[in-house]
């Protein structure tokens, strides 16, 4: 399919809300704005969220992985919200009584279901690094954020849209 689209249009700071809906309906609206993903994706990804939590406890700096279907996207995009405050989110693979306070929101709109499972190991990585996710919720430059992401994700592989 296509390229990944991820530039500092799809990096938003200080996102605010009260609820971890608020966040994915911002969040997902501006996708749709861009018409990256159908006017579906942001109903599709909340109520996903609602049956496969995607909170992971992974330190002093919690992660959402929020993703959906791929009829729902029209370009393969990865959108990074920084929230304001944490937002309660259910743990994955927990029950819906646990929670973790999120800080950072990685919302993945993928075209092809091979390339979110090579990204979604990509992230894993760098969740599991406290220094990279410190440096994410502490800059307040997109350019920043896109560079320091681009670099440990390597979404120069993910662009090109090879198939292995």
């Amino acid at each position: 399919m296509g390229e990944l689209y991820f530039d500092e249009s799809v990096i938003l700071l200080n996102v605010e809300g009260d609820s971890k809906e608020a966040i994915l309906a911002k969040m997902g609206q501006n996708l749709a704005d861009k018409q990256l993903v159908k006017a579906s994706f942001t109903d599709a990804i909340i109520a996903r969220e609602g049956e496969f939590a995607t909170g992971l406890p992974t330190g002093e700096v919690s992660v959402a992985i929020p993703h959906t279907d791929v009829e729902h996207v029209n370009q393969k995009t990865i959108s990074v919200g920084i929230l304001k405050d944490p937002i309660d989110f259910c743990v994955m693979g927990g029950d819906d009584s646990e929670t973790t306070p999120v800080k950072v929101v990685f919302m993945l709109a993928m075209d092809e279901a091979h390339s979110q499972l090579s990204l979604l190991q990509k992230l894993m990585q760098v969740f599991q690094n406290q220094e990279t996710l410190q440096q994410l919720v502490n800059s307040a430059d997109k350019t920043e954020i896109k560079q320091l992401l681009e670099a440990k994700l390597d979404l120069a592989a993910l662009k090109g849209g090879e198939s292995n």
